[in-house]
């Protein structure tokens, strides 16, 4: 293609990808004049006239506006800023389309109202100073007057949604069916019986106390993914791995109650365990009433929060083969 040859609107037409009308609109426009106009009206166009109109051509693709494109042109902007400026456009109508999609999915699911279509629009455009007061007044009454140990309930607070700025659709839906939860009256006289009989009594009253529920959920939580990994991978109660990770726990669980980890002390341990899978094969609706009080709170925080929620799908031997673990006789050498 020779620099300086002019060439007519069709072969244009056929080197742009543009249509005739769409590079006479464009020339009418001011964007894109024709090199030059013949005594007949016809237009011509050299390669440079070729070259704007195909990076116009590109731009309206990405839904770019005429005025901006002709900014552009006109050098008052450059190809970055224009292209940063129209990303952040774009990436704004993206949320608000993801926000529009999680309102009507939970619409369509729950066979919503327009009041309710209203009241979720909103919920998934209020500032977090509002989610953060939804949440707390949530906390408030749950937790108000509960007979449970010292900070305990601030230690529950903790564990609260944070939506990100750039929220994916479902964990849009996670917060609306969240936020529909804890203004819901019965959800909130629910959680706070589940709190009130799990945690008034042993042994959830000594899981509520500081040191323990800090301990089960940090550095316990780690050890027990690892001792859960052992587990599914088939290893023996008795095995230098299991050992090694059962001695671990119970060190630390030690450590917890002021002391050292000692035969007796994993014995009780070991107790403890199997008393938690004869209380769960005693009363199997106490697991399904978790999942629908604070357990479905905390599972929709994980998905809000975008932490991997707890499957709750354990098997019920766990108990016992940790158990037997801890019992088991100390490999040699």
């Amino acid at each position: 293609m020779d620099d300086n040859e002019l060439y007519p609107i069709g072969d244009v037409a056929r080197r742009t990808g543009l249509s005739v009308s769409a590079i006479r609109f464009y020339s009418d426009a001011g964007v894109i004049p024709p090199t030059h106009v013949t005594e007949a009206g016809h237009r011509l166009y050299d390669i440079r006239a070729i070259a704007r109109l195909e990076l116009v051509r590109t731009l309206r693709d990405l839904d770019a506006g005429l005025d901006d494109i002709r900014r552009l042109l006109d050098g008052e902007t450059s190809l970055h800023d224009l292209l940063a400026a129209h990303l952040e456009l774009v990436e704004r109508r993206e949320r608000a389309l993801r926000a529009r999609r999680a309102v009507l999915r939970t619409l369509v699911k729950q066979g919503g109202t327009a009041a309710q279509a209203a009241l979720m629009h909103k919920l998934v455009s209020m500032p977090d100073e509002e989610r953060e007061r939804i949440i707390d007044d949530f906390w408030n009454e749950v937790g108000g007057d509960l007979d449970v140990p010292p900070g305990f309930v601030e230690r529950l607070r903790t564990m609260r949604p944070q939506l990100p700025e750039d929220p994916t659709a479902a964990q849009l839906e996670a917060w609306i069916e969240l936020a529909d939860l804890v203004r819901d009256e019965e959800f909130r006289r629910a959680v706070r019986s589940y709190l009130q009989d799990t945690y008034a009594t042993f042994p959830g009253r000594r899981l509520a106390t500081a040191p323990v529920w800090d301990f089960v959920h940090r550095e316990g939580a780690e050890i027990g993914e690892d001792i859960l990994t052992a587990y599914r991978s088939g290893l023996p109660p008795d095995s230098p791995r299991t050992q090694e990770l059962v001695a671990r726990m119970a060190n630390a669980a030690a450590e917890v109650a002021g002391g050292q980890a000692t035969a007796e002390s994993r014995e009780r341990l070991a107790t403890a365990f199997l008393l938690v899978e004869e209380m769960r094969r005693e009363d199997p609706q106490e697991e399904d009433r978790y999942d629908a009080t604070h357990g479905r709170y905390l599972s929709l925080v994980a998905l809000i929060n975008g932490t991997p929620p707890s499957t709750g799908e354990e098997d019920p031997a766990l108990f016992a083969w940790v158990a037997a673990a801890l019992r088991a006789p100390a490999p040699r050498g």
